[in-house]
């Protein structure tokens, strides 16, 4: 038995608490509000993410991230990406000696350009070997439905993830591990983008041969950025890369493809927040530190360009796909 501690109860963090439990391992959850703690320590149900999923009794739920740190070997921070670093640094003092520290925020800092796992070892001010990634095709409501998934453990120290994957595998979410981070990240952050793109051209009712084509050509555009950062081109074609795009661009339980949708609709950004129960898509922020990261590293994002425009240049979305489809010819 491994004691985990996951710092953040949002659906995604009260799954992988939910499947860590299910593993086996001793679970301590961190929830910000008072009101949630001890509704999942008395109902076992997260009622404002996963209301419909029974939560093992063995989670105990606090809001003091002492409590839930003490001892920890594994800690995972559920935190959304702009805000990891503030966070990690005030629990900084508090994360026991040696732990793996997970990232499963998907996204790139946008005041530095930084990965979420160079986030985490300059706000714990540990080294980066101590630093894994979880990502994948994971779409938190089938996780914690118990479907069968499959989820990638990224870490420069392969021992480290190996023990990680260990901790995290059940009947239902088999865990593969793999050294290249960055690669992992990059797919994780810019997946976000690519299912912005998708949604918005579902919403204008563009269907599967342009789903098909923003997909592949999103996967081309990840690919180069990735590999120009130092990633193992290899890892886009597997779960962390093409796993991970294909759910996140087709699903309607993606909170980036649905924020898309309202936006192909005519909608506002204030009314595609609506339609995602009051948050941002994580890709909406992506897209303008994506963007920018590849300018620095000189690199060709069409998509995230366009996605960008229209989420922060006022761009409509009838002209980004004008754009898009006058973009100059040439060899695939």
């Amino acid at each position: 038995m491994v004691n985990v501690a996951v710092m953040g109860a949002g659906s995604w963090g009260t799954t992988l608490a939910k499947v860590f439990a299910d593993a086996g391992q001793k679970v301590r959850l961190w929830a910000r509000r008072p009101e949630m703690a001890e509704t999942i320590n008395s109902q076992h149900r997260n009622m404002d993410y996963l209301p419909e999923v029974a939560l093992p009794e063995s989670i105990v739920t606090t809001t003091d991230p002492a409590e839930a740190l003490e001892d920890a070997a594994i800690v995972v921070f559920g935190v959304p990406s702009q805000t990891l670093r503030s966070n990690v640094e005030a629990w900084a003092k508090h994360l026991p000696d040696d732990a793996t520290l997970v990232s499963i925020s998907k996204g790139v800092e946008t005041s530095t350009l930084q990965r979420m796992s160079e986030v985490i070892a300059a706000a714990a001010d540990v080294s980066p070997d101590h630093v894994a990634v979880l990502s994948g095709p994971n779409l938190a409501k089938e996780i914690a439905d118990e479907q069968a998934a499959a989820t990638v453990i990224a870490c420069s120290d392969e021992e480290r993830a190996k023990r990680v994957q260990a901790a995290v595998a059940t009947p239902y979410l088999r865990p593969y591990t793999n050294t290249d981070v960055i690669g992992a990240e990059i797919g994780g952050a810019c997946k976000n983008v690519i299912a912005l793109a998708c949604g918005m051209a579902s919403g204008k009712g563009l269907g599967n041969n342009t789903i098909a084509t923003l997909i592949t050509r999103g996967l081309a555009e990840i690919t180069r950025l990735g590999t120009a950062l130092g990633a193992d081109p290899f890892t886009f074609s597997g779960l962390a890369g093409l796993g991970d795009l294909v759910a996140t661009c087709n699903s309607t339980l993606s909170r980036n493809r649905t924020f898309g949708y309202r936006l192909g609709q005519g909608g506002t950004l204030e009314e595609a927040k609506a339609a995602t129960n009051g948050q941002v898509a994580e890709g909406v922020y992506s897209s303008e530190s994506i963007y920018r990261l590849a300018q620095d590293a000189g690199v060709e994002m069409p998509l995230t360009e366009a996605v960008y425009g229209v989420c922060h240049r006022g761009v409509n979305v009838d002209d980004m796909v004008v754009a898009l489809m006058g973009r100059t010819k040439k060899s695939e």
